[in-house]
């Protein structure tokens, strides 16, 4: 068949290059996965007619006799948020290392239902696994009694948790060597496990030093809701015994009550130090420039990956504090 009749034909298939190499689609599949102990005229010649056919590779193919999409699926929530969002990139790349791809379906992470139908889109697609991002913990619990047939974890699962309890610490623990004695915090939504494992990783350090929990605000991980609780935050802070520092759960809620508190005429870190978490690359040039919490994205995306493909994957690296100008030593006793 020329490549002109397989034009006319529509989309170019398996069957057409199979055909025009003269081989069957089993052995057109195995070169296009691969796979060894193939001749070698048998393979150029099929790539010969992958070329002159046009013929696009697609995970129907790739599935064809391996049982395997070669792709991963990704359930999503927000991906406007800096955290949903980098990890989104962070897994296409450790799926691309990995020889993968990434589907991504977006689901309403508050509702079960939602996530469950995204996880049935994905599957319908046939892929190897899921990975879960920043999920809730009522959604992850009842994907992970599904019983959906596939490997399932989490972008911060396993012990992803000591380390974002870990990174909370080390924010809490740099205002507490700074002289801080009086440490508030503004925390995230309560049903997301980051959320939750940032909160028990400051509160933790906070023990740890013999210091009282503090107040505690929550806003919902965006500027907006940091700058809504800024008047709150700023009244607080002007009492006799107010906070001399904030440790924020993200670095975008930082933002916004930075901006928020200069609006109300307070200094920062003048009259009140704030701290992030995330490291994003806008935090450099905040006015002031952030100090907060990186974590090693990376090394998260690639252990997902290699946690749903079921092999060994290398332990990310521990959180690591980044020191700017948001903190100093407390302006008054």
């Amino acid at each position: 068949m020329s490549e002109s009749d397989a034009a006319g034909r529509g989309r170019v298939g398996v069957r057409d290059v199979a055909r025009a190499a003269g081989v069957s689609t089993q052995t057109v599949s195995r070169v296009i996965n691969e796979q060894p102990n193939i001749r070698p005229e048998t393979r150029d010649r099929v790539l010969a007619a992958i070329a002159s056919l046009g013929y696009r590779v697609n995970n129907a193919a790739r599935s064809l006799g391996t049982r395997t999409t070669r792709t991963l699926g990704v359930i999503a929530s927000d991906a406007t948020l800096y955290g949903p969002a980098v990890g989104i990139a962070a897994l296409e790349t450790a799926a691309r290392e990995a020889g993968r791809w990434i589907a991504t379906a977006y689901a309403d992470a508050s509702s079960e239902a939602s996530v469950r139908e995204a996880a049935d889109r994905l599957l319908g697609q046939g892929v190897d696994g899921l990975i879960v991002l920043a999920p809730h913990a009522t959604t992850l619990a009842a994907l992970l009694d599904a019983r959906l047939g596939v490997a399932i974890t989490a972008l911060h699962a396993d012990a992803g948790a000591v380390r974002q309890e870990e990174g909370a610490a080390l924010a809490v623990g740099h205002l507490v060597s700074l002289g801080h004695r009086r440490i508030a915090r503004v925390v995230g939504p309560d049903d997301w496990l980051e959320a939750r494992w940032r909160d028990a990783g400051g509160a933790r350090a906070l023990a740890a030093a013999g210091l009282a929990p503090g107040v505690r605000w929550s806003g919902d991980w965006t500027a907006a809701s940091g700058a809504d609780l800024a008047a709150e935050v700023a009244a607080t802070v002007r009492s006799a015994d107010g906070p001399t520092a904030v440790a924020a759960a993200n670095d975008q809620m930082a933002l916004g009550l930075i901006a928020g508190l200069r609006a109300a005429g307070l200094d920062v870190p003048g009259d009140v130090s704030i701290a992030g978490f995330d490291d994003n690359p806008d935090a450099a040039f905040y006015r002031p420039a952030l100090t907060t919490v990186g974590l090693d994205l990376a090394g998260e995306a690639r252990r997902a990956v290699a946690a749903v493909l079921g092999v060994e994957g290398a332990d990310p690296r521990p959180p690591v504090l980044v020191v700017r100008a948001s903190t100093a030593a407390p302006g008054r006793p």
